[in-house]
């Protein structure tokens, strides 16, 4: 009987003292903030408004006012950065930098809401500038695309929406090198299949990277040209 008092005694006593560390740690270690979609996209150091766009096209030009009219943007207004990607009129022409120009804003077509529509606007659009990329990470479900197309061709396009819905052309080399998954449109996926949920984030997460090898990552432009620069906003052209 003296034992089993001793060692009933023993073990709540180890109970107690196991319950007191973790308390004590839980007051010395605050817990972890919510994830909030701005850290996806990260805000200029000198311009706490500039966000890196969720869709976004780059093309190849240093005239600004030849993509404006290859858009046929209606109400053209220029204007600043923080003005232009206010989202009011749908769509801002960046200026060119290193030779790329950048299309943003709402009035974009979204290969995850209708890729055929996708499509027939970047053959349009390209046959009227030449080279067009069109590139879109979602930080919440993960959707991506990126797309290259020159002189009305499509060099090489991918997309998924919780399916691959455009696969076309060769994979490049620098999709290689960044190690991006790409399915197969007859590639059955099961949506609780080990992994794959990590691979379509990582996806989402390589396409900027992916972007400054094609042409311009969005999130690297410098804070001083964004202040200095203005481009042209607009609404979105009934052609497309």
């Amino acid at each position: 009987m003296l034992l089993a008092v001793a060692l009933g005694a023993g073990g709540t006593m180890l109970a107690l003292v196991f319950r007191w560390r973790r308390q004590k740690k839980a007051v010395e270690e605050p817990s972890a903030a919510p994830v909030e979609l701005e850290d996806f996209y990260p805000a200029s150091p000198a311009r706490g408004h500039w966000r890196r766009p969720v869709c976004w096209l780059a093309v190849r030009s240093r005239s600004l006012p030849a993509v404006q009219a290859a858009l046929e943007l209606n109400n053209p207004k220029s204007c600043s950065w923080s003005e232009g990607l206010s989202g009011e009129r749908q769509l801002f022409v960046s200026p060119p930098l290193n030779g790329w120009i950048l299309v943003v804003g709402a009035g974009l077509p979204d290969p995850s809401d209708d890729v055929d529509v996708c499509f027939r606007f970047l053959i349009a659009l390209s046959r009227r500038v030449g080279h067009v990329q069109l590139f879109k990470a979602e930080p919440v479900l993960h959707h991506h695309a990126w797309a290259r197309v020159e002189a009305g061709r499509v060099v090489r396009a991918y997309a998924w929406a919780g399916r691959t819905v455009w696969n076309q052309g060769a994979k490049t080399a620098a999709e290689t090198e960044l190690g991006l998954k790409c399915f197969g449109y007859d590639e059955t996926i099961s949506p609780a299949a080990w992994g794959v949920g990590d691979l379509v984030a990582v996806n989402a997460e390589k396409v900027p990277s992916l972007a400054a090898r094609w042409s311009l990552n969005p999130a690297a432009i410098d804070a001083h040209f964004l202040e200095r620069s203005r481009g042209v906003a607009g609404r979105p052209a009934n052609w497309y």
